[in-house]
């Protein structure tokens, strides 16, 4: 058993921006930014910190430029932005950000949802941005969302994804992140559709990006490890969902991740002392309780400790 674990995996820290995008109130800017570099002071190297989506979508990020400019973060640390389109791409370069995050949808019924395009015409709109950044000299990172269920049509054929990462391929995109949107996927769907890519994309440049919907979130990164994959997408407590995925619970939560892959001896970088610290931080900010188990757990035995 785990013949294949790497000695060392990357964690793509999203609380920031897939995370604060879902919270009903607004979290001041000064208070982001406070966050994210209590992220980088665990240890973490790659942080989405915002979104240059339109204020009307996600108003709670509207913020994204004031918080880019006022970070004072390590310089090993790569910051990124989610950009929608041209004028997105606009704002990030506005920000100096050397990375942008595309996204787009495998399944037709939550791509007309998410962003009323059908998947061919998001294809079309990536391509745009791609070449402006691809001339830029900038990192290109997609999230496909929904590669193994949709909310709307159910299970996501395997060919589909393969299109889909066929088109981003031929864009020139860096790195693909594979999203179980709503948290449905399985160790065996996992390894199905990754054994399909195998063939079409190297696996260094696929990242799998899982919610913990019904609880099987560890497990299908332990499939994604054996397949060969070492890039995985984490939130912060457990901070996220989807606004256009009826059901979608919050995203694995990076102390939970970074807890197993130490455990397994898989180094992260991540230190989980400083990490909880963070996530202390989110809870004082947000104001309520974060779903992530290591960090409820590690808060609860500082409590204790505090109490005696």
């Amino acid at each position: 058993m785990f013949e294949r674990l790497p000695g060392e995996i990357t964690v793509f820290e999203v609380g920031p921006r897939d995370g604060l995008q879902n919270e009903a109130g607004q979290v001041e800017t000064a208070d982001k930014v406070a966050l994210i570099e209590a992220l980088a002071q665990s240890g973490l190297k790659h942080i989405e910190i915002t979104s240059f989506v339109s204020p009307k979508w996600i108003p709670q990020l509207a913020d994204g430029l004031a918080v880019a400019r006022q970070l004072q973060l390590p310089s090993d640390v790569q910051t990124s932005a989610l950009v929608p389109n041209l004028k997105g791409y606009e704002g990030a370069c506005a920000a100096g950000l050397k990375q942008i995050n595309l996204f787009l949808s495998a399944s037709e019924s939550h791509s007309k949802k998410n962003i009323n395009k059908s998947v061919a015409e998001a294809l079309s709109t990536m391509k745009e941005v791609a070449a402006a950044a691809l001339a830029d000299g900038k990192r290109i990172r997609c999230y496909v969302s929904t590669v193994f269920a949709c909310p709307y049509e159910g299970p996501v054929k395997p060919e589909q994804v393969v299109m889909v990462v066929e088109g981003l391929l031929q864009m020139g995109v860096h790195e693909i992140s594979l999203g179980d949107t709503i948290g449905a996927a399985n160790p065996r769907q996992v390894k199905e559709v990754l054994d399909r890519l195998s063939g079409v994309v190297p696996l260094p440049r696929l990242a799998l990006h899982f919610h913990d919907t019904r609880g099987t979130a560890l497990a299908n990164v332990v499939a994604g490890i054996e397949s060969g994959v070492t890039i995985f997408d984490s939130s912060l407590g457990g901070l996220g969902g989807c606004p256009y995925a009826p059901g979608a619970s919050g995203n694995l939560a990076t102390e939970d991740l970074v807890y197993m892959l130490e455990g397994m001896g898989i180094k992260t970088g991540v230190n989980l002392e400083r990490l909880v610290d963070a996530g202390a931080l989110a809870e004082k900010i947000l104001g309520k309780k974060l779903p992530g188990r290591y960090l409820q757990a590690a808060l609860a035995t500082r409590a204790k400790a505090c109490a005696g």
